[in-house]
């Protein structure tokens, strides 16, 4: 990187979301999002059932991989495959677009976070701790009272001792991905 590039951050920026665009038309990288989407709907149908509103899964650990490897777009994107399917597979009650919705926005965060980026303690645990206060706590309760009619504040509540257990857990097991993904990539160069 040139001093300009690392002046200006806003170049930086631009150059990584030309280059996560072009992945789009990458068969390398397309063929890595369809083995990771593939890993994620394995991963989802091993969701265990806490009740019948709360669960605990794994399957992010496909999302922030595919992130990492293949950036925002291509993430965001593979949710709505991940997300159709998942549910043709494991359907769990009524289908409902705010869980598509999701899907892409966690696909797109995790990217925005991961993509050629270094893979750092702080970063997971940043990423990790945005993921669980948006999705986690607001957006799924949300959808829940949208498609049950269960009181917002409830289901945020209940979700807040499952996160706080499972969050070092979740880091712990990101890390290791995405070292793992960091190996993978360094020796594609």
């Amino acid at each position: 990187m040139t001093q300009r590039t690392l002046s200006n951050p806003a170049t930086l920026y631009d150059r990584l979301f030309v280059q996560a665009v072009q992945e789009l038309h990458s068969p390398r990288t397309l063929a890595t999002a369809a083995v990771l989407s593939a890993l994620h709907l394995v991963l989802n149908q091993f969701t265990i059932p806490v009740s019948s509103l709360l669960e605990v899964g794994f399957d992010f650990l496909a999302t922030a991989a595919m992130g990492y490897l293949c950036g925002p777009w291509v993430a965001g994107l593979s949710g709505i495959i991940t997300d159709v399917f998942g549910y043709i597979l494991r359907p769990n009650g009524p289908y409902f677009p705010g869980w598509t919705l999701s899907a892409i926005l966690a696909g797109i965060l995790y990217g925005l976070w991961y993509y050629r980026r270094p893979v750092k303690l702080w970063r997971v645990i940043a990423c990790k701790a945005m993921a669980v206060a948006v999705f986690n706590f607001f957006l799924t309760p949300l959808w829940l009272h949208f498609v049950y009619g269960q009181a917002f504040i409830v289901l945020s509540s209940l979700r807040f001792v499952k996160n706080i257990i499972k969050f070092p857990i979740d880091v712990a097991l990101l890390l290791l991905v995405l070292k793992t993904c960091e190996t993978y990539r360094a020796r594609q160069r």
